[in-house]
């Protein structure tokens, strides 16, 4: 027997570990609530029926203590494994002893506050009803050696709700033992007979709920169901819209804000073959209306697209040279304004977010003047063009490569 308990309560502290593990592995809950909590508490009791006469403890006395694992397979039904101690000590007027007592249990745990629908009342109040059997040990002053039993508990666990993750809770539970062979003061033999002592234990405590979903299945009421679903058709709904019109739905949408009329992939990306920051279609469209032997056209609708941002010149981390197949988008700049005499404009330049915010300033400036040496380089006179330096853009994640990849950039306006 003394080999049982010591298993069970090794048991029970692997449970533990491994309810916590299990919440902190799983980031998300197919049900989405939480069903680990641990359990802790402590008071008073009282033991009956098997005292001596002359022997007697206060009313109540100290002390109890209880530390239990639950896990909550849905909203009204669980298991629990726990651990109790008792401590039975003579009051004022009794003779002497000193007697501890431990337990293990494993307890069917019912929330009555979701079978009775307390949530139609509160939001803070909840009632568990707890009971099962385990095993016992006893040891005292008053005999040698340990008096091994089994037992049965029931009892009843009011709670009120701190936060979404602590509980503040008050318990009272009855313990019957079976076999017992001495009496709870340890002086004389027990009644013979399959169940013997009683103990009335009361106690307050705390839950910790383990998780990281916003509720614990002790406060998941029906209506939560249907506002779940609710919002799951809602994300539905939205993200079945097809915000940019280019035929993928925004839930798959990658590029949601594609120029209406490109080409995209299957992902609602642009298609831009030679990587070069311009849509395949619209290159096409800039080489054509843009091209050496064409000087007729107006620019307008080219001027609108390099305001937009669709022409843009792309950099290696820390570097100010361009890379070789952005180049492209200083041609298209440089055509423009050789079709445009009239026209001047201004060389942008970024920087991403990692590194110094002084530094990363005038690396973008430095981008900028590159880009301007390039195009006058290329025939366009210096005084049409303007540099500034934007220094950080802080507009995509600066944890992603990619994402940083797409500010590091030299962009340009042009004005007639």
């Amino acid at each position: 027997m003394k080999k049982t308990i010591a298993t069970l309560s090794i048991i029970m502290l692997s449970f533990a570990a491994n309810a916590q593990d299990a919440a902190v592995n799983s980031s998300t809950d197919v049900n989405s609530y939480d069903k680990w909590s641990i359990e802790l508490g402590a008071g008073v009791n009282k033991p009956f029926r098997t005292l001596t006469p002359g022997y007697f403890t206060s009313t109540p006395s100290f002390w109890n203590a209880d530390l239990g694992v639950r896990y909550m397979f849905n909203p009204k039904f669980g298991l629990k494994l726990d651990f109790g101690y008792n401590k039975f000590q003579e009051d004022d007027d009794s003779s002497k002893f000193d007697t501890n007592y431990w337990r293990t249990d494993l307890q069917g745990v019912v929330n009555l506050g979701r079978v009775l629908n307390f949530e139609t009342w509160t939001n803070t109040i909840g009632l568990l009803a707890h009971g099962g059997v385990g095993v016992s040990m006893m040891t005292s002053d008053g005999f040698n050696g340990t008096d091994y039993m089994a037992n049965g508990i029931i009892g009843l666990t009011g709670q009120v709700k701190l936060s979404n993750s602590i509980v503040l809770t008050g318990d009272i539970s009855g313990i019957t033992n079976g076999k017992q062979n001495h009496n709870f003061d340890g002086m004389s033999a027990a009644n013979t007979g399959f169940f013997d002592g009683g103990i009335l234990n009361g106690s307050v405590g705390l839950t910790f709920y383990l998780g990281k979903n916003e509720k614990h299945a002790d406060w998941v009421a029906e209506a939560d169901k249907y506002n779940n679903l609710d919002n799951r058709l809602t994300q539905l709904e939205t993200g079945l819209i097809d915000s940019d019109k280019d035929g993928v739905a925004d839930m798959y949408d990658l590029e949601p804000n594609t120029v209406s009329g490109v080409a995209v992939n299957t992902k609602g990306q642009s298609i831009d073959n030679n990587k070069n920051g311009v849509p395949d279609e619209l290159e096409s469209y800039l080489s054509d209306k843009f091209g050496q032997n064409n000087t007729t056209t107006s620019g307008t609708t080219v001027e609108q697209l390099i305001n937009d941002g669709y022409v843009n010149v792309y950099f290696d981390f820390n570097s100010s040279k361009p890379t070789n197949s952005s180049l492209a988008g200083v041609d298209f700049l440089v055509k423009y304004l050789k079709n445009n005499p009239s026209a001047s404009a201004q060389v942008i330049g970024y920087a991403d977010e990692i590194g110094n915010s002084d530094y990363n300033q005038k690396l973008s400036t430095k981008r900028a003047e590159t880009v301007k040496t390039i195009i006058t380089n290329s025939g366009i006179n210096a005084s049409r063009l303007s540099v500034v330096g934007n220094g950080e853009d802080a507009s995509v994640n600066k944890n992603s490569a990619t994402a940083r990849q797409i500010v590091r950039r030299v962009t340009f306006k042009v004005k007639n």
